[in-house]
Order: C-alpha cells, then structure tokens, then sequence
C-alpha cells in the first residue's frame, strides 16, 4: 500500500498521511488556532514552502518510505507552477512543485511532488469516499469564491466560478473585475458587495419571509448555477455534481432543479445528478494525497 501526504493549503495549512486512500493518525493543522486567519498571507514564498515542508515531516511521522506527496492550492496551477493566487498572492509565479521537492529531499523524503488546484483536490477526494475514481465527477464549492474542481484530471483552465451566465452590465462585482461572472452572484465576498446592507444569510432569510428583492436575487443566485452547471454538461456531458462549501446551506435544491430541467433539454445529457455533501477537510487531504499518487503512477 502506497504511503502518501496530502497538503491543503487555504487560511491554514492542513496535513495528513494517507494509506490505501484512508488517512491515519489524524489531521494536522497550521496555525492551530482558528483565530490566526491571516498567518499564511503574511509569510513570503520561501517561509510559506518552509512551513508547508515542516508540516508534510510531521505528518509523515518519522516514515521515510512516503512515496508521493499532494498539495492543493488556490489558485490557477499549471504544470506543477501557481500561475494565479489571489488569496495567497505571494505565491504567483512560484514554482511549488520544484521547491517542494527540493526542500522535501533535505528532510529525506524523496517524494514524487504534484501540486493542483484545491477544487480538483476536493473532486479526487469525493471520487474516492463516493467508490467513483472510474467516473467523471464535478464539484461546484460555494464559498468566499466559487470553486469548481474535476475528477479525473485534466489539462486546461478550469475556473468554473468564473463563467459567464449573464450579460448584464451592471454585474461586476466578481473579484477579478470580469462582467457576468458566476462568482460575481454567488460568491459570498460578492453577496456582501452587492448587499451592503444585509449579511448574506439575511439576505436568504429576507427571501424566505417574502421580501421581494431578496427573493428575486435567490432565483439570480440559483439562475447562475444552473446555468454554469447546465454549460458544463453541454461541453463535457452528463454526470455527477456535488455541490459543498459553507454557503451550500442556501440551496434550494427544487429551484435549482427546475431551472436545470429548463436549461438542459437534450435527452442523452439529462443523466445527470446533483447531490449536496459536507465540505469535510479530510476529503480535501484524501484527494490532494490520491492525485498525487495517481500522477507518480502508484
């Protein structure tokens, strides 16, 4: 059995060593306090890729036999190089998977490094609990942003929160200053932008009682994921959505369903399924540690 690390890194940065794609001795995390949310941005590149190789050494536990090592980031990744981090900004442009591996071997661990974005780790993480690591899966995560990961992976872009689901000109608020962007509506950063006035879960429970521009921005919110989704079928085809993230708990899910049904009308695309989970962070360490084994060839 292949022995593994699997990395998050989002505010904190998560560990675990998994075997036979089941984490042992628990879950690690840095910094421990839940307070301490700004910890990571404030270390430069060299001491963030430090912190993370002492953290991967603990998790490892004295093993010296860890055969591959996974680490999920935010942001755009290509080839093993963080193109696009804007919540860890000091790390565009670097390097990870080289400077990891190269800080890992001075702690002997000769380790196969990959590193992808969180959203994939997430989709990995899910195929493997769910007994689907023969299927394609997605995975839309409703948080501060919107992520979308991909199970298997593959190459390309894939910044689902990003999608286009409306021309309006009024929608800018996505944080990356595009028109028209799925995060731009869902997104809780943008919620709050757009609300000044009311937190977003007010803004949800204001839609419940009746009001009526809440209400019109609950079918907006929910439009904008079907629509994305609804993309996303008719380019890659049909199967299995999860949907996570703290800001799940807005779903309705026979909304989202009906406005589904309107947008994906032709009959071999409508296989598809939409099941909402627990944005649990094992799954985030299982899948980090999967796809890197699954990358070395183990």
């Amino acid at each position: 059995m292949a022995k593994t690390i699997g990395v998050t890194i989002t505010e904190r940065i998560s560990t675990g060593l998994v075997v036979d794609h089941k984490l042992e001795g628990g879950l690690r995390r840095f910094p421990e306090s839940e307070d301490d949310v700004d910890a990571l941005v404030e270390l430069h590149t060299d001491a963030l890729v430090d912190t993370v190789c002492e953290q991967v050494v603990l998790a490892a536990n004295g093993a010296k036999d860890i055969q591959a090592v996974g680490v999920a980031v935010p942001g755009l990744i290509k080839s093993g190089v963080v193109e696009e981090a804007p919540n860890l900004p000091q790390l565009k442009g670097a390097r990870m998977q080289e400077l990891l591996a190269m800080r890992l071997r001075t702690h002997d661990i000769n380790a196969a490094v990959t590193v992808v974005n969180d959203a994939d780790g997430m989709a990995a993480g899910l195929a493997s609990k769910h007994g689907k690591l023969d299927s394609m899966i997605r995975v839309w995560t409703l948080g501060v942003g919107i992520g979308y990961g991909r199970y298997p992976f593959s190459h390309g872009v894939w910044e689902g929160g990003h999608s286009v689901v409306t021309m309006d000109e009024k929608e800018r608020f996505c944080g990356c200053g595009g028109r028209g962007h799925m995060e731009g509506i869902m997104g809780h950063r943008a919620m709050r932008l757009r609300f000044l006035d009311m937190e977003p879960e007010e803004v949800f429970e204001a839609a419940r009682q009746g009001d009526a521009r809440c209400m019109d921005f609950k079918r907006l919110w929910h439009k904008a994921l079907a629509a994305a989704s609804a993309t996303s079928i008719h380019m890659a085809g049909p199967g299995k959505f999860y949907l996570t993230g703290f800001n799940a708990r807005f779903l309705d899910m026979p909304m989202l369903k009906d406005y589904m049904q309107q947008m994906v009308k032709m009959s071999p695309l409508q296989s598809y399924s939409l099941e909402v989970v627990e944005d649990d962070p094992k799954v985030r360490i299982i899948g980090a540690a999967v796809t890197a084994e699954q990358a070395a060839g183990l």
